[in-house]
């Protein structure tokens, strides 16, 4: 099969941008077509520091964490660039544990440690964190990646593995 027959059958947008159309579970794993998924998270969604945080939480405390490391990356795509380490950290930690609660160990642990690698700079006022517990998601991130690393460690509930975004 040619290169342009296998690109016909998949799913684009109007700028011709792979865009699938099947349904997901609650993990971002693709369904069957046909089969009722979760309601995906929409994109490019422009949405303040708070709301972010906010939708993520909610997200991640439903056990979603593909959906939330969504939010995060419209974050960092709208925000400011000084921010976008932020984004993209917090978009690292919640599809680490996307990974981590799909089975995939070692790429669970690669994700939460890089994502947390990126948000460290911001402990201790060394940047706008708004309100996010950094320390704590740093903390977090550095003990489910051990965890899931270890043999035995098990594949974690995403739901109850959801981390705290903002300080208590």
């Amino acid at each position: 099969m040619s290169g342009e027959a296998r690109r016909a059958g998949r799913d684009r947008d109007a700028e011709g941008r792979a865009r699938s159309a099947r349904p997901r579970d609650g993990l971002g794993r693709p369904l069957p077509y046909g089969v009722a998924g979760v309601a995906r998270q929409p994109e490019g969604v422009v949405r303040g520091a708070a709301e972010t945080v906010r939708e993520a939480q909610r997200l991640l405390d439903a056990g979603m964490p593909f959906h939330a490391h969504e939010v995060f990356e419209d974050a960092w795509k709208s925000g400011p660039e000084g921010e976008r380490e932020l984004w993209q950290g917090l978009a690292q930690l919640a599809v680490g544990l996307t990974h981590a609660a799909r089975g995939n160990a070692t790429g669970g642990a690669r994700l939460l440690r890089r994502g947390a690698g990126r948000i460290a700079g911001y402990a201790d006022g060394g940047g706008e964190a708004y309100g996010v517990d950094v320390a704590g998601l740093v903390a977090w991130a550095g003990e489910l990646a051990g965890r899931v690393e270890r043999a035995g460690g098990g594949v974690p509930d995403a739901a109850r593995e959801a981390p705290r975004l903002a300080r208590p």
